[in-house]
């Protein structure tokens, strides 16, 4: 689907192709048998007209009769043509829109949300280089696709519908041609040439025209897809950040944003308007003179030499005329296809990107050097990191952050501590794959699984039970097992809600405090047990007590958990009795990570001494002496 042709094709060559098909077929018949009414309701306007012409002859006995059935005849066939065969088309062809949409947007969704991360990897294209990060890739999923789809479906009757008009209308006008004055080498085709030789001249001239507008019409709405899809995600962004912007009083600065971003709406909007006005009034021109002089002017010279009669004259002309407006339907549909060409482009640029992201590694090497490896070894040695440096964007970027050699033992609690900037996140990154430039080797243990809490909580639109079981299913766990989770994590009070994805309106996102969010957090930890944790400042949002709270919480219900936790904190917090919840500390210093233990070992002897019952001072301090002395 990296192809436009590719994007046209692929729902008709998937699994789901009796499907694609069968509708397809359907609305092929449909439009054929339209176009064979069309060349009935041309050949019944001819029988009126004729009935009208002839009402006063003395030869016309029953002429009112004659009139009303004829006009009867007409309103039968529009009902059929327009209500019948177009309307049921019209019932099946959205049905195929909506599969079809349907199917694209499953293949994007699973491609987008695969266990390669693609939906992150492909935001992080290099702008400056010849990968450029696919804008609003919510607008081409959500709009794009929809409209690419139904315009496609749209162009496609069109050219179905020429063809088969082309072959009724057509094999009529043949039928009923006549010689013409002047063209008698012609024979009896002189008419139907002329016929021909009309639409042949004047539809292609006009065509001509229709892609030039066109061209400027499949820019604008380009650059209006662009400017539009930016507008919304800052509307999206700032109602999620709606709070910061009231406690900061920042609604100027946020209108502003808003103002300057809607003036390249309005620009675009206000040329858009003027090419699709010019484009409507050439149209309505068109339109007038195809139907009301070209089509009438082929059959008008036999007509004067009596080669037709009234009824073969307009029966003729608006055979024409429906002949012109079948194969003007590329004049007609011209806004849709650079509508169509314009969603096209930005599908299959999220197609290209999200195809360019399958390997990371090579992708991220094309705007600077990714030469991480990932392997695993026996889970009793833990996790272990060789060799690690990481860096920014360019083949030249120098490391900002090299780490030789860490190892991680089972059970081990690791505080990360620096300066703010020094490339703490940037590290539980990288071990999780998530960083882009730099080298090294991080081995797993075999086996085990992982979890990563991230600083901010952004929680789904799903139940309760859903968000404590992700990133499982809620069937992978039972309601006790879930309820006892919230309630070892502080958070007995939701468990009545575990069924709910709302409560009293409100999605749990908004209902959810930034510290109960942290809780559900420890909720999600305890049930699923990882072996090796990893939090990214993820008590930020929690007290002193409440973070107590979360660390003992971890603790006591997951006694073998590797622990690698970045925190503002120069220390790490302790228990209430004072016992250290880490054991080593991992510290970056000028762009060096370093791995010791959190608190040094101290000499057997202090050791002894402090293990003795309490003393006075002096005695303690005497029997110190004498062992140092020993």
């Amino acid at each position: 689907m990296r192809t436009f042709w590719g994007l046209m094709r692929a729902y008709w060559f998937s699994d789901r192709w009796k499907e694609a098909w069968t509708l397809t077929l359907v609305i092929a018949l449909l439009t054929a048998l339209s176009s064979k009414a069309g060349v009935w309701f041309a050949m019944a306007s001819g029988e009126m007209v004729n009935s009208i012409a002839f009402f006063h002859d003395a030869a016309n006995t029953n002429p009112l009769q004659a009139l009303l059935t004829n006009a009867g005849i007409l309103v039968l066939l529009v009902v059929l043509k327009d209500a019948g065969f177009t309307g049921v088309r019209n019932l099946v062809s959205t049905t195929l829109h909506r599969k079809w949409r349907g199917w694209l947007n499953s293949q994007f969704n699973q491609a987008l949300l695969d266990g390669n991360h693609t939906h992150f990897h492909a935001q992080h294209g290099s702008v400056a280089g010849s990968i450029v990060a696919p804008d609003n890739i919510d607008q081409r999923i959500q709009e794009s696709i929809k409209d690419m789809t139904g315009g496609a479906i749209g162009l496609a009757m069109g050219v179905l519908g020429v063809a088969t008009s082309l072959y009724f209308v057509g094999e009529n006008l043949i039928g009923a041609s006549v010689e013409v004055k002047g063209l008698e080498f012609l024979g009896s085709y002189g008419s139907a040439v002329l016929a021909f030789l009309a639409v042949a001249t004047y539809v292609p001239l006009n065509t001509w025209i229709a892609v030039k507008l066109g061209g400027m019409l499949e820019r604008l709405n380009i650059r209006m897809q662009q400017a539009e899809g930016s507008y919304r995600a800052e509307l999206t962004t700032f109602l999620r950040r709606s709070f910061h912007v009231a406690a900061s009083h920042g609604e100027d600065v946020q209108k502003t944003m808003h103002d300057r971003l809607y003036v390249d709406i309005d620009k675009t909007w206000g040329r858009l308007n003027v090419v699709n006005t010019s484009y409507t009034s050439f149209e309505l021109i068109y339109n007038f003179i195809g139907a009301r002089i070209v089509s009438y002017g082929p059959g008008l010279v036999p007509f004067i030499h009596n080669g037709f009669d009234l009824k073969g004259y307009i029966t003729g002309s608006e055979m024409v005329a429906q002949l012109i407006s079948q194969c003007s339907w590329f004049i007609h549909v011209m806004p849709a296809i650079a509508t169509l060409r314009a969603n096209s482009q930005r599908v299959t640029e999220l197609a290209n990107a999200v195809e360019n992201v399958q390997q990371p590694q090579e992708f991220y090497r094309q705007t600077g050097r990714s030469d991480f490896s990932y392997a695993t070894q026996n889970p009793v040695f833990g996790l272990t990191i060789q060799k690690l440096e990481l860096a920014h964007q360019g083949e030249d970027a120098t490391p900002f952050l090299s780490a030789a050699n860490l190892r991680f033992r089972r059970g081990e609690w690791t505080f990360l501590k620096g300066e703010s900037g020094c490339g703490k996140t940037s590290l539980i990154k990288a071990i999780n794959g998530l960083w882009p430039y730099g080298r090294g080797t991080i081995v797993f243990p075999e086996g085990v699984t992982s979890f990563y809490a991230a600083q901010e909580v952004k929680l789904q639109q799903v139940s309760l039970k859903q968000l404590v079981c992700l990133p499982g299913s809620e069937n992978d766990h039972s309601d006790m097992q879930v309820a006892a989770a919230l309630h070892k994590a502080g958070l007995g009070e939701f468990i009545e809600h575990l069924t709910d994805e709302s409560r009293e309106g409100k999605i749990w996102d908004q209902v959810l405090s930034g510290g109960q969010k942290q809780k559900l957090v420890v909720a999600r930890i305890i049930l699923q047990q990882p072996g090796l944790l990893f939090l990214d400042e993820a008590t930020g949002a929690l007290d002193p007590e409440g973070k107590i709270a979360f660390h003992e919480a971890i603790k006591g219900n997951c006694p073998d958990v590797t622990v690698i936790s970045v925190m503002h904190e120069a220390v790490p917090p302790r228990s209430l009795s004072g016992e250290e919840f880490y054991h080593s500390v991992v510290a970056i210093a000028d762009g060096v990570a370093t791995k010791k233990p959190l608190v040094p070992t101290l000499p057997r002897e202090l050791t002894t001494i402090l293990a003795q019952p309490p003393r006075p001072a002096e005695d303690k301090w005497l029997r110190f002496r004498r062992l140092k002395q020993k």
